[in-house]
């Protein structure tokens, strides 16, 4: 069917309101009511002749239909931007400072950020590491990615994506090979870190009887450098879905058996309740929550270093 332009700002609301998942949330970043979003997604709704969020006491979510024209209209909004941004002068280059974990930074955000800036070169990236959570102030970060429960005060918080939890060692680890179960992770040495959930949690999970009290481990403040460790044949680590990414791209580390257990916090995109995000800081949480979606995709490998190398 033909799309009439008449219903062009309803599709715009749409796309505000299925980012957000929430009619209220969506009406506070379009400054209007939230009877101005519900109205525009049942005028589309009308038109399209189809459903396009279920409606329940505690809010909206979207439907299968809902999702396609979400992504297809986040899809079309991006490649808007993407030409706009190559239609303003340069004099409008702006800075977005942004603050995440060094793990997630260094194994998820930072080989993919050449996506982002080849589609927003007006858009300069300042990212800053770290364990605490920044202050959110005019000398501060405009946007961050943590990970926990959602909830830090004086930040809106938006989820990115879930995580899951299951071992990994390097294939050169002695025992690996002649692993036949996940019983058998037990006997390896293990590595730990200080996330909250960790091996006690995982073999429960998985079914496996353990001592009372586990070998003594050699323990990382930082996922990273646990990782790292795991990759030189130090020991089989619990690692995380997006932290380990690279590592298995790349065959430095093996799964080992067992199931995956879903962790109890998550990644969130982050800013100050008392300072709206400007537009650099919209484009690149919109390009975070495509990349988050689209896990299908590699990371792009490092040049001269392609998938499956050391």
């Amino acid at each position: 069917m033909l799309l009439r332009p008449s219903l062009l700002p309803a599709l715009g609301v749409f796309a505000v309101a299925a980012r957000h998942q929430n009619f209220t949330a969506a009406a506070q970043e379009l400054h209007v009511t939230a009877s101005a979003v519900s109205h525009h997604v049942r005028r589309l709704e009308e038109q399209l002749g189809t459903q396009l969020f279920l409606r329940h006491a505690r809010g909206v979510r979207l439907t299968a239909e809902g999702r396609q024209l979400a992504d297809a209209a986040s899809a079309a909004l991006a490649d808007v931007a993407t030409v706009a941004a190559h239609l303003q002068p340069r004099a409008d280059s702006v800075q977005l400072r942004v603050t995440t974990l060094r793990s997630l930074s260094y194994c998820w955000l930072v080989p993919r950020l050449p996506r982002f800036t080849r589609a927003h070169p007006h858009v300069h990236i300042q990212l800053h590491t770290g364990h605490g959570l920044d202050r959110f102030d005019d000398n501060g970060p405009e946007l961050g990615i943590r990970y926990g429960l959602g909830q830090w005060p004086g930040l809106h918080a938006r989820h990115l994506m879930d995580d899951d939890l299951f071992p990994v060692a390097s294939p050169a680890l002695p025992g690996v090979h002649g692993l036949a179960d996940a019983a058998g992770i037990v006997d390896l040495p293990l590595l730990s870190d200080l996330s909250p959930q960790g091996w006690r949690d995982w073999f429960r999970h998985a079914g496996v009887r353990v001592p009372a009290a586990l070998p003594p481990m050699h323990t990382f403040a930082d996922s990273t450098d646990a990782m790292r460790a795991a990759v030189y044949g130090m020991g089989a680590v619990l690692a995380r879905t997006h932290i380990a990414q690279p590592y298995l791209q790349r065959h430095e580390v093996v799964r080992l058996p067992g199931p995956r257990l879903k962790a109890r916090y998550a990644y969130y995109v982050v800013y100050s309740e008392s300072q709206a995000p400007g537009h650099a800081a919209h484009a690149f949480m919109d390009w975070l929550l495509h990349e988050a979606r689209d896990e299908a995709t590699p990371i792009p490998a490092l040049p001269g270093n392609p998938p499956g190398t050391g």
